[in-house]
């Protein structure tokens, strides 16, 4: 197969260049007809409104705006069966709006739990297609002060030790971790239902240079293939929705 570039330039053999359409007419058509013609059509091309392209809420944050109910509960059907989370809206306003409306526009379905340690965390949320994931690397929420601990069970974001750096991925708390507490981390939500399903989901490790597991960056760079291709046994979100 001849690369891209050869494969361009080939197609380009058989595309007449203007010079020689322009100089082409029906007989008995004079050129004054034929640029009258033309000046026409072209009047007309530009009366037509252009259609425009529909934006995709998953590729553009400027969808996610909305503010969440004060409380809501979302289910997650995930590879080991279904958890069910309770949100609090007064717990961490702006992580509660940022899933919300994560939820909404169907952003968790294929979401793999790429960084799980036993007694620890279970994390999640960076996107199977990498450029979903490139959409929303700068989407940073704004800080939310420390209401709940986390404890077992209680769902947080994940971030930097920059301030607001918050965006897409989380953390279930596995064990009592109250010491994420006075680093910032603040819980929105709680699992009330199916932490034994919690408990099961593989536990992959640390990412590198520190553990075994898979590394951010090239999720980040190759998404869901990269994980299937070298971690085949880690755990997923299939899809989560708003239930009562």
């Amino acid at each position: 197969a001849l690369p891209f570039l050869a494969l361009l330039l080939a197609a380009c053999l058989f595309v007449a260049p203007v010079s020689a359409l322009a100089g082409h007419h029906e007989k008995g058509e004079s050129h004054s007809e034929g640029n009258e013609a033309a000046s026409k059509k072209a009047e007309s091309e530009k009366k037509q409104p252009r259609k425009k392209k529909a934006r995709d809420p998953l590729r553009d944050p400027s969808f996610a705006t909305e503010t969440a109910p004060k409380q809501f509960r979302v289910e997650f059907d995930t590879t080991q069966g279904k958890i069910l989370l309770e949100v609090n809206r007064a717990w961490a306003p702006n992580g509660a709006d940022r899933f919300y409306n994560l939820v909404k526009i169907g952003y968790f379905e294929d979401i793999a739990f790429f960084r799980v340690i036993d007694n620890f965390m279970a994390q999640f949320g960076m996107h199977g297609n990498p450029k979903v994931t490139r959409a929303w690397s700068k989407a940073r929420i704004r800080d939310d002060a420390v209401v709940q601990s986390n404890l077992r069970g209680f769902v947080s974001f994940a971030k930097t030790a920059q301030p607001n750096s918050r965006t897409t991925q989380l953390f279930i708390n596995l064990g009592d971790n109250v010491n994420l507490d006075g680093m910032g981390f603040a819980p929105f939500a709680k699992v009330i239902e199916g932490m034994d399903i919690v408990d099961k989901i593989y536990k992959v490790g640390e990412g590198p240079p520190a553990g075994p597991g898979p590394s951010p960056r090239r999720i980040q760079l190759l998404g869901n293939d990269y994980l299937r291709k070298n971690f085949p046994q880690i755990d997923y979100i299939k899809r989560g929705w708003f239930t009562e």
